[in-house]
Protein backbone atom coordinates (compact mmCIF):
# COMPACT_ATOMS: atom_id res chain seq x y z
CA UNK A 1 0.00 0.00 0.00
CA UNK A 2 1.45 3.36 -0.94
CA UNK A 3 2.02 6.14 1.57
CA UNK A 4 -0.62 8.35 -0.04
CA UNK A 5 -3.33 5.76 0.65
CA UNK A 6 -2.37 4.95 4.23
CA UNK A 7 -3.82 7.49 6.65
CA UNK A 8 -1.90 5.90 9.53
CA UNK A 9 1.37 7.27 8.15
CA UNK A 10 0.27 10.88 8.70
CA UNK A 11 -1.04 10.20 12.20
CA UNK A 12 0.89 10.56 15.44
CA UNK A 13 0.60 8.64 18.65
CA UNK A 14 -1.43 10.22 21.38
CA UNK A 15 -0.31 10.06 24.97
CA UNK A 16 -2.02 7.01 26.37
CA UNK A 17 -3.19 6.75 29.94
CA UNK A 18 -4.35 3.92 32.14
CA UNK A 19 -8.01 3.38 31.33
CA UNK A 20 -7.79 4.67 27.75
CA UNK A 21 -10.13 2.74 25.47
CA UNK A 22 -8.70 -0.18 23.54
CA UNK A 23 -9.61 -0.53 19.89
CA UNK A 24 -12.77 -2.49 19.25
CA UNK A 25 -12.91 -5.56 17.03
CA UNK A 26 -14.62 -3.38 14.42
CA UNK A 27 -11.80 -0.82 14.57
CA UNK A 28 -9.23 -3.59 14.22
CA UNK A 29 -10.95 -4.80 11.06
CA UNK A 30 -10.95 -1.24 9.69
CA UNK A 31 -7.21 -0.82 10.35
CA UNK A 32 -5.99 -4.24 9.20
CA UNK A 33 -6.07 -3.43 5.47
CA UNK A 34 -3.63 -0.58 6.23
CA UNK A 35 -1.14 -3.00 7.81
CA UNK A 36 -1.88 -6.25 5.94
CA UNK A 37 1.33 -8.08 6.90
CA UNK A 38 0.67 -7.69 10.61
CA UNK A 39 -1.15 -10.31 12.66
CA UNK A 40 -3.28 -9.75 15.72
CA UNK A 41 -2.35 -12.32 18.35
CA UNK A 42 -3.31 -12.88 21.94
CA UNK A 43 -0.47 -13.42 24.39
CA UNK A 44 -1.44 -14.17 28.00
CA UNK A 45 -4.74 -12.37 27.54
CA UNK A 46 -3.24 -9.32 25.82
CA UNK A 47 -3.97 -8.55 22.16
CA UNK A 48 -0.83 -7.57 20.25
CA UNK A 49 0.21 -6.78 16.69
CA UNK A 50 3.19 -8.73 15.40
CA UNK A 51 5.17 -8.99 12.20
CA UNK A 52 8.44 -10.64 11.22
CA UNK A 53 10.57 -8.83 8.67
CA UNK A 54 13.01 -10.83 6.59
CA UNK A 55 16.23 -8.93 5.87
CA UNK A 56 19.33 -9.81 3.88
CA UNK A 57 21.74 -10.04 6.80
CA UNK A 58 22.45 -9.01 10.37
CA UNK A 59 23.59 -5.52 9.39
CA UNK A 60 20.26 -4.85 7.68
CA UNK A 61 18.39 -6.30 10.67
CA UNK A 62 20.19 -3.84 12.94
CA UNK A 63 19.45 -0.97 10.55
CA UNK A 64 15.74 -1.79 10.77
CA UNK A 65 15.90 -1.96 14.56
CA UNK A 66 17.67 1.39 14.61
CA UNK A 67 15.02 2.94 12.32
CA UNK A 68 12.15 1.55 14.40
CA UNK A 69 13.89 2.67 17.58
CA UNK A 70 14.11 6.22 16.22
CA UNK A 71 10.41 6.16 15.34
CA UNK A 72 9.55 4.82 18.78
CA UNK A 73 11.47 7.62 20.48
CA UNK A 74 9.92 10.30 18.28
CA UNK A 75 6.39 9.02 18.93
CA UNK A 76 6.88 8.08 22.58
CA UNK A 77 5.61 4.54 21.96
CA UNK A 78 7.98 1.59 22.13
CA UNK A 79 7.77 -1.99 20.82
CA UNK A 80 9.35 -5.25 21.76
CA UNK A 81 11.81 -6.37 19.08
CA UNK A 82 13.67 -9.63 18.59
CA UNK A 83 16.70 -9.63 16.30
CA UNK A 84 17.82 -12.82 14.61
CA UNK A 85 20.45 -12.92 11.89
CA UNK A 86 18.29 -11.93 8.92
CA UNK A 87 15.00 -11.49 10.71
CA UNK A 88 13.42 -8.91 12.99
CA UNK A 89 10.18 -9.62 14.81
CA UNK A 90 8.28 -6.64 16.20
CA UNK A 91 5.37 -6.63 18.66
CA UNK A 92 3.19 -3.60 19.34
CA UNK A 93 0.65 -3.22 22.11
CA UNK A 94 -0.09 -0.53 24.63
CA UNK A 95 1.31 -1.51 28.00
CA UNK A 96 -0.78 0.95 30.02
CA UNK A 97 -4.04 -0.63 28.87
CA UNK A 98 -2.79 -4.21 28.31
CA UNK A 99 -4.41 -4.21 24.88
CA UNK A 100 -4.30 -2.70 21.42
CA UNK A 101 -4.74 1.03 20.85
CA UNK A 102 -4.81 3.01 17.60
CA UNK A 103 -1.21 4.00 18.40
CA UNK A 104 -0.13 0.42 17.75
CA UNK A 105 -1.56 0.48 14.22
CA UNK A 106 0.07 3.85 13.55
CA UNK A 107 3.44 2.47 14.56
CA UNK A 108 2.98 -0.75 12.59
CA UNK A 109 2.37 1.29 9.43
CA UNK A 110 5.44 3.42 10.13
CA UNK A 111 7.54 0.27 10.66
CA UNK A 112 6.43 -1.00 7.26
CA UNK A 113 7.46 2.29 5.66
CA UNK A 114 10.89 2.11 7.36
CA UNK A 115 11.37 -1.44 6.14
CA UNK A 116 10.45 -0.44 2.58
CA UNK A 117 12.89 2.47 2.70
CA UNK A 118 15.72 0.17 3.80
CA UNK A 119 15.10 -2.36 1.04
Amino acid sequence: MSDTKNSLLDAHCEVCRVGAPAVTDEEIEQQRPLVPEWRVIEDRGVRKLTRTYETTDYRHSLALVDAVGGLAESEGHHPVMLVEYARVTVWWWTHKIHDLHRNDFIMAAKCDRSFAELA
